[in-house]
């Protein structure tokens, strides 16, 4: 687990203009932010340990193949000898000896391990033009990042020698900085050669060029007891009540079996688990007999703890134990056969298993599969009946799925292990399905004992692994046979925009809740609890539909991924006082039981508990006989209707944990995790720690939040919505996305081309490297009502300012050429390559055009001109494609991709395009505090106010855009930039340092008064028209402003005639069909109050869908006035020339009351559909 700071963040010292100019020009080997890489290490670590353990704990794939059962295929030959399997006595593994099969020859096969090889390219067709490859090409070319996948496939034929084959599996994806790609180890001088960001930290999958992450997801606390009282569970069945106890079991390999067991109220308990998406409902008192060879004494004295006195807990255990025996189960063999015959066509075990194999096989897949052993599973399955007697009898509360006590990090690398480990089984049957249509058919060709024939078996599976892997990162859909244990099967994989640089942090630190609770009508899953406090954010969540279901990790939160040895941890425990559990039970009803990753490991009395908790603490941190620092110790006190009670120790990975102060040790450095932290006394600050109580304390109130909330200049000064806000309007200002922008090919980049560091800003500000990656610029800013132009939200730009740079940006955008997807399809030689080929002289696309067909760098584009053109050489003409884009831009640079085949010519180009962006009227601006606003007008810089020292403002604010929004820490910070500016120092704005005793704006009213200006910020200003001065002073100062990347731009729409509708005739919508903008009731109803009827009959209906139409005044229908020929008016008229078109009632039957209206067409296909449904519409008219 990567290390977190254990001293509070230095002070924000000085710029560092020159030490960063200094790191720039020559990097070195070290990283200059190490805290930045930290962000990112729950993706990589997760990752690393899927093809790399550890002396305590194996690699998460050999685990996943360890647990994937051997495949076996008799080929049903009469007289053949076969390795028949026997069940021994007193072991459970399965003993051999050679026997005539009836099933004649047996080849079993498995999976011993995978290896994934580093990106490599072949170039040249051989072995020897073999390169790596970069995350950098795959980029540019648009390709995958990924690694070859080979597996070692071993089989057996009866009982003789082990044969391997080593099997290509496809190419997976690999995830950048992990173990597994070639930048793992490069410093960051060799992050710029080889065209990637110096400070790269990694974390991501390149997937057809673009970035990808999978998120962090939230889980059930794994191997824990809960108790839950959910409504839905009584509808399950008859009998059936709210209660029950879940428990998410978790295997080496990372996967996950659910189990639940519910209570009926006839007394009987059921236990409920999932088979490849198929639930399935088992008496708990079988599975719990055919674990263990018992009595119904024994299960008894195990479920009542000693308690026999207690009616309420016997009674319902004796109806339990009367429930089972109609069944005629006396033994563990009767038990183990009673399910292995139900469950033989659901696990798809070999045929030559009999029940009582097939019903140990069901127990060790299902079955509390955290632990291997049966005696303890048996003791897990008990404990969860305890709990649940306890729930129903009111003596504990159920326990909530929405705390973050309850809750863990679901990991990238536990879904890419799981989906791999499920694609290998996969494969394994595939080999068995069709080694089984080969014996079926009676084929000659299907010999056991012919390695040839094994070996063509394996290879016509198609095991294409890579490939699928590569579905899900691309698309972030879960197609899996069992569903992983998971609520959701799409939505797990986002991509890593580069908005900016904030954007792209937080997507490393963003946690979700999970897509099934988004549909959920109820808000409980949404609020802030304090559970979550130093492990979530409290403010860095978006507003809208994902609010409280989008979090994110506290900068300090790390996410435990490695196992550790704890295997003696039960002896040392045994040594402060803990009793072992004996013959599976506890006999004293007062004592709470000791758990260890879920394994019930002993009991105790609740003051030895204490004791224990306490002094195992002390070794822990004092770093004694081994335990590890992350282990969490939560001690649950014995309370009337509280929590369940007892002594939960937790090594396991997944965890969320955060460093603390330690007060009773000179190590003074503890980690705790979000199941312990409930009942610790831990002080935020030292005006809390009470003497003999507090145990811990925070190194710093902000360790709370998010980095980005960190970000807030005093934040402590606003209320929470406008910092929930500014987190997200941070990630989406144009900032700068990345330094290697020539190297980047991203679809899309904002850049602000005038970026600045901050004069104000927080202790955090350096270690993240935010000044590598400016977000904005500090304005000059006056809040003042200047113009007409400044009210509500909107601003005023100093034009001069403007036409100096401020806050200018640019946007680059790329576009791939293939001129294989523009070749006829079915392979064969190049016929289209890029050039001008016999283009005359004079032609216009020359003047974009160099004579290769691609465009000049820095040609200027408009719609239209030539941007690229290739040579068919078939056809002999040359083909010019025009650039189609809606705004001017500039060839920015033009990148030449190459291929694996080096000998073609080139087919595939890369040109991306600068667009410029001014400031424009509409843009959207926003300070760091939530005060967003649009510019509405530039003003001449002729015009502006002006201080007594002839400055001038960059941005006029009106005043009245702060009483209701409350954000003094705008205020704070105009006054601190403004000292700050004038003093040539950085100022600190991390929040919780100013008191009621020593307030903000003392501190940093002195430093005005010292540099010459007013203590409160207030300026004498002067009207820039009249020249005279204002009444009242000014509030002036600095504030950093961002521009947003709403543009007008992007986002204006206007038409006057264009493509509609052809079922209701309306304009369509969407700008890039050039569609009508949307008028709705809003609209409707302002023009309707203003009293504008012309107007709204202008936009409703003749700018709309106006048609005239022929109504019947008689019937008052729209409908039934048809068109019919003059002669069947009149019968007797039979000349040619008199055949003319009336209009004519069907209804009526008359011509006499027809008229024509004007109205809206959809009126009249209203109408229609309502007659449709025999629904008559009458109009009245004059």
């Amino acid at each position: 687990m990567s290390t977190v700071a254990q001293e509070p963040v230095p002070s924000v010292g000085s710029f560092g203009t020159l030490e960063r100019k200094r790191v720039h020009e020559n990097p070195g080997n070290q990283f200059q932010y190490p805290a930045l890489h930290s962000l990112a290490a729950p993706h990589i670590d997760s990752f690393n340990a899927i093809f790399q353990g550890t002396d305590s704990s194996p690699s998460w794939i050999s685990a996943a193949l360890k647990d994937i059962p051997p495949k076996v295929v008799h080929d049903h030959l009469k007289g053949a000898k076969s390795a028949a399997y026997i069940e021994d006595s007193d072991e459970e593994d399965h003993g051999e000896q050679t026997s005539t099969n009836k099933l004649g020859n047996r080849i079993q096969f498995w999976i011993d391990s995978v290896d994934l090889t580093k990106p490599m390219a072949n170039l040249g067709g051989d072995q020897s033009h073999i390169q790596r490859i970069y995350p950098s090409e795959a980029r540019d070319c648009s390709t995958s990042y990924q690694g070859k996948l080979q597996a070692k496939v071993c089989w057996r034929v009866n009982h003789g020698p082990v044969l391997s084959d080593v099997c290509p599996m496809g190419y997976l994806p690999v995830m950048v900085k992990s173990n597994r790609c070639n930048t793992e180890h490069l410093s960051p001088k060799e992050h710029i050669r080889h065209r990637e960001e110096s400070e790269d930290f990694g974390g991501y999958f390149v997937i057809n060029g673009n970035e990808k992450i999978v998120r962090l997801l939230i889980a059930q606390r794994r191997n824990y007891i809960m108790g839950i009282n959910r409504p839905t569970f009584a509808d399950r069945g008859p009998a059936y009540t709210t209660y029950g106890t879940s428990i998410r079991c978790v295997r080496p390999d990372q996967s996950s079996s659910t189990m639940t067991l519910h209570y009926l109220s006839n007394g009987v308990l059921t236990l409920r688990f999932y088979i490849d998406k198929r639930e399935y409902l088992v008496p708990y008192m079988i599975i719990l007999r055919a674990l263990v060879d018992t009595s119904d004494r024994d299960v008894f004295l195990a479920l009542a703890r000693g308690d026999v006195e207690n009616t309420f807990l016997t009674e319902r255990i004796e109806l339990l134990l009367r429930s089972f025996s109609p069944l005629g189960l006396f033994t563990q063999q009767q038990c183990l056969e009673y399910l292995g015959v139900r469950f033989h066509s659901a696990l798809s075990l070999p045929e030559e298993y009999t029940p009582a194999q097939i019903g140990k096989e069901l127990l060790r897949q299902c079955i509390s599969v955290h632990v291997t052993d049966n005696q303890e599973k048996f003791n897990v399955l008990v404990a969860m009946a305890q709990k649940l007697y306890a729930l129903v009898a009111g003596e504990c509360s159920p326990d909530n799925a929405d705390s973050a006590q309850n809750q863990e990090v679901l990991l990238p690398g536990q879904i890419y292990t799981g989906l791999l480990k499920e694609n290998l089984e996969g494969y394994l049957d595939n080999i068995l399905f069709r080694i089984r249509q080969d014996v079926s058919r009676g084929s000659r060709l299907c010999n056991f004992s012919d390695p040839v024939y094994v070996t063509r078996m394996l290879r016509r599976s198609n095991p294409d692994v890579g490939r699928k892997l590569h579905y899900f990162l691309s698309t972030g859909n879960l197609v899996s046979r069992s569903g992983l244990d998971l609520l959701q099967s799409g939505g797990f994989v986002i991509i890593a925009e580069r908005i900016n640089f904030l954007r792209y942090l937080a997507h490393f630190r963003c946690i979700h809740r999970g897509a099934f609770f988004a549909e959920m009508k109820t808000t409980t899953v949404r609020k802030l609890r304090p559970e979550s406090w130093g492990f979530l954010c409290p403010v860095h969540t978006p507003d809208g539909s994902p609010c409280g279901l989008l979090n994110h990790l506290s900068y300090t939160c790390q996410v435990s991924h490695r196992t550790p040895d704890v295997s003696k941890l039960p002896g040392l425990l045994v040594s402060l006082g803990m009793s072992q559990v004996l013959h599976g039970h506890v006999s004293n009803p007062n004592h709470i039981t000791v758990q260890l990753d879920g394994r019930v490991i002993g009991y105790c009395s609740p003051h030895l508990a204490v004791d224990i908790a306490r002094k195992l603490r002390h070794l822990k941190v004092s770093k004694q006989h081994n335990l590890p620092l992350d282990m969490e110790i939560g001690y649950v006190p014995v309370s009337h209707g509280g929590q369940y009670p007892g002594l939960y120790l937790f090594t396991t990975p997944c965890r969320m944990v955060r460093p603390v102060k330690y007060l009773s040790s000179k190590a003074n450095y503890d980690i705790v995790g979000s199941f312990e932290q409930v009942y610790m006394d831990i002080a935020c600050v030292d005006e809390d720690v009470i003497p003999n109580v507090t145990t811990h304390q925070e190194y710093a109130p902000t360790y709370i939040m998010s980095v980005l909330a960190n970000m807030t200049p005093f934040s402590d000064f606003n209320p929470s919505p406008r910092n929930m806000y500014q987190c997200q309007m941070g990630k989406q200002t144009m900032g700068t996305p990345a330094q290697a922008l020539k190297c980047r090919s991203d679809n899309k980049l904002y850049v602000l081309q005038t970026g600045q560091t901050p004069i104000v800003r927080s202790r955090l500000h350096n270690a993240y490297a935010f000044d590598e990656y400016p977000n904005g610029t500090n304005a000059c800013v006056a809040v003042i009502s200047y113009t007409g132009y400044d009210m509500e939200d909107a601003m005023i730009l100093n034009k001069s300012g403007h036409e100096r740079g401020f806050a200018y940006g640019s946007v680059y955008k790329s576009e791939l050429v293939d001129l294989t997807s523009q070749a006829r399809r079915g392979g064969g030689p190049v016929t289209l390559q890029f050039g001008l080929g016999e283009m005359d002289e004079d032609s216009p696309a020359r003047r974009t055009l160099d004579v290769d067909g691609l465009p000049f760098v820095g040609a200027h584009l408009k719609a239209g001109d030539a941007f690229y053109a290739f040579y068919d050489t078939e056809r002999k003409r040359t083909v010019v494609k025009s650039y189609k884009g809606p705004e001017e831009g500039y060839v920015d640079s033009v990148r030449l991709l190459g291929q694996d085949d080096i000998t073609r010519p080139l087919q595939r180009i890369k040109i991306v395009v600068r667009i410029p962006r001014a400031p424009l009227i509409g843009d959207k601006f926003s300070s760091r505090h939530g005060q967003k606003g649009v510019c509405s007008q530039k003003w001449p810089s002729v015009d502006m106010p002006f201080s007594e020292s002839g400055v001038q403002p960059d941005v006029i604010i009106n005043p009245h855009a702060f009483p209701s929004r409350m954000t003094i820490g705008m205020f704070v910070e105009s006054m601190a930039a403004k000292a700050g500016a004038m003093h040539g120092n950085p100022q600190d704005c991390t929040p919780f340092q100013f008191s009621e005793d020593y307030t903000a704006s003392e501190h940093f009213g002195e430093q005005l008064a010292k540099a010459g200006f007013n203590y409160y910020g207030n300026e004498p200003m002067y009207s820039g028209i009249t020249g005279k001065e204002f009444e009242a002073d000014i509030y002036f100062g600095v504030v950093y402003y961002q521009r947003l990347r709403h543009m007008v731009n992007d986002k204006f729409q206007v038409r006057s005639t264009g493509t509609i509708n052809p079922l209701t005739r309306q304009p369509v919508k969407g700008r890039k069909r050039a569609g009508g903008i949307r008028f709705g009731e809003m609209e409707r109803d302002s023009l309707i109050a203003h009293g504008t009827a012309y107007l709204l009959q202008d936009r409703l209906l003749h700018c709309s869908d106006y048609c005239q139409t022929h109504v019947c005044k008689l019937c008052g229908s729209i409908v039934s006035p048809v068109n019919v020929p003059s002669a069947f008016a009149n019968p007797g008229s039979r000349e040619f020339s008199k055949y003319k078109s009336v209009v004519e009632c069907k209804t009526c039957a008359t011509a006499d009351g027809i008229t024509v209206i004007s109205l809206p067409y959809v009126f009249k296909y209203l109408a229609s559909e309502l007659g449709a449904m025999n629904i008559r519409m009458t109009l009245k008219v004059d």
